[in-house]
């Protein structure tokens, strides 16, 4: 368990920012912490979808049970956060 800040970049919104997660945190774990920066204040909620995770310009979706530690992530990397219809 160890402290590690990426920088999310969450769909809809203007802003970047510094989000500090754990090294055990799941990709989910990631987006619901990002979550908490925008959604509610630039970015409004939207029922029925779920968020994912993927590297900055990457195509595919990081695993939703993927910890931080096995990701390859590196420190401050920029993560996309998007919403995706569950």
């Amino acid at each position: 368990m160890a402290l590690f800040p990426l920088t999310s970049n969450f769909e809809g919104d203007f802003v970047l920012q510094l989000v500090a997660v754990d090294t055990d945190n799941t990709m989910d774990e990631v987006a619901a912490a990002a979550a908490v920066h925008s959604v509610g204040r630039r970015v409004r909620a939207r029922p029925g979808h779920i968020l994912r995770v993927r590297r900055q310009g990457g195509a595919d979706f990081l695993p939703r049970s993927m910890k931080v530690a096995d990701s390859g992530l590196k420190p401050t990397e920029t993560v996309e956060i998007i919403w995706q219809a569950a």
